[in-house]
């Protein structure tokens, strides 16, 4: 695997120089500032690789910007309303200029209106650190109470609810807005970020729209973008769902293995492929990691290598970030389903054998604390979790279980 780290850009807080002392090899990174449905041009392109190519003091870095995270897939695209058909011809024209510029690995998601949610940015754990975590019934809180959503108690059972209730009423204003900050505060280093009022047009905008329309949208998107892709040598990677089960009312199409494959067969092509994340899919009980990477490992083309500890066995339910080497994924057995498949690609002589990899969602720990970067994105958090998974990569690698020296 090809360690990589994710960048946000001249303003995060985890800086080009620190990621040299991490020891990665490759840069993840996205052009956060421009607006989602914008084209990405030329000059935006080649000013991102050029600050990753730098160091504080102005020397080369060796550093490159290798994966793009994320180039987003408009509302508009996704709903088929509005300006879509104008967002569809600059992702493709996005596409070309990354290609131009050398990018291969194009990493996105197709979750609607929010790209991650959790209710909690700073949970405290055993050790003193903190973690991201996404409380369920804190959720419920806040779509029955501050959202007030039409419909929104057909989606909770009795006890929840009243759990929520009692949750809501226990808040002072202060913990409200921040639970509110908290859910929407999706994508770190956006450009744009969501009021209540925002969120609420959008769901009465997606209130049409069912699993199976927004599968449909989903593939009809990747009919447009994938021919440019080949075309270009691009490999797209679809990140999942996160969580991977509805929220808000709102369908879910990238949660399990089953989605994923059909998104797979229905546009079958090699530069339709998937951002295998351990953390997301993890947070169901039912999916399987190590299996998933085994079978649908020859179209992975992006790794995030996370865990969560759930804190129930239902597919809907509470989980907080773990340690890389904690919770409840078999970080050792889907490494080597990750080696096996390299190998295989290795033999096959595919030029993509070695799959880039970054630890994600690591916890703040240490100097982090008062660092406070963007949430999930800790310098040393991440800096434990690259060595940890550094060390199983080298002791598979190495082993006399039948992977190569």
């Amino acid at each position: 695997m090809r360690q990589t780290w994710r960048w946000f850009g001249p303003r995060d807080l985890v800086s080009i120089d620190d990621m040299l002392q991490a020891g990665v090899e490759g840069v993840v990174s996205a052009l956060h500032h421009l607006p989602t449905g914008a084209a990405w041009s030329p000059e935006e392109i080649a000013r991102r690789q050029a600050e990753i190519g730098r160091r504080a003091d102005g020397r080369p870095s060796g550093l490159a910007w290798e994966v793009v995270e994320s180039l987003p897939v408009s509302e508009d695209i996704k709903k088929q309303k509005g300006e879509w058909r104008t967002h569809l011809a600059n992702y493709r024209r996005s596409l070309k200029n990354l290609a131009e510029a050398g990018l291969e690995v194009v990493c996105y998601n197709f979750m609607p209106v929010l790209d991650w949610t959790r209710t909690d940015l700073a949970f405290r754990v055993a050790h003193g650190g903190t973690c991201m975590r996404f409380d369920l019934a804190d959720f419920a809180a806040f779509d029955l109470h501050v959202l007030a959503r039409r419909g929104a108690a057909e989606d909770f059972s009795e006890a929840l609810r009243e759990e929520a209730a009692a949750r809501f009423a226990a808040m002072s204003a202060e913990k409200r807005e921040r639970l509110t900050g908290n859910i929407a505060f999706g994508l770190p280093g956006a450009a744009e970020s969501l009021s209540l009022d925002d969120l609420r047009a959008h769901l009465d905008e997606y209130g049409a729209i069912d699993a199976g329309t927004l599968r449909a949208h989903f593939v009809a998107f990747l009919e447009e973008v994938v021919p440019t892709a080949e075309e270009v040598g691009i490999r797209l990677c679809c990140h999942p769902d996160d969580p991977p089960f509805p929220l808000l009312g709102l369908p879910r199409v990238m949660s399990t293995e089953a989605d994923y494959a059909a998104i797979m067969a229905a546009v079958d092509s090699p530069a339709n492929g998937i951002t295998l994340c351990s953390g997301s899919l993890g947070a169901r009980p039912d999916n399987d990691l190590p299996g998933m990477m085994q079978r649908l490992g020859d179209r992975v083309h992006f790794l995030h290598l996370r865990n969560v500890t759930r804190e129930s066995g239902d597919i809907r339910g509470s989980f907080h970030e773990a340690e890389h080497l904690g919770g409840d994924t078999d970080m050792v057995a889907l490494i080597a389903a990750v080696v096996r498949e390299e190998r295989r690609r290795a033999a096959a002589g595919r030029a993509d054998a070695v799959i880039p990899m970054r630890p994600d969602h690591g916890q703040d720990i240490l100097d982090d604390l008062k660092r406070r970067a963007q949430p999930g994105y800790p310098a040393i958090g991440r800096l434990k979790g690259l060595a940890e998974l550094r060390g199983i990569m080298t002791a598979m690698t190495h082993s006399e279980l039948g992977l190569p020296r």
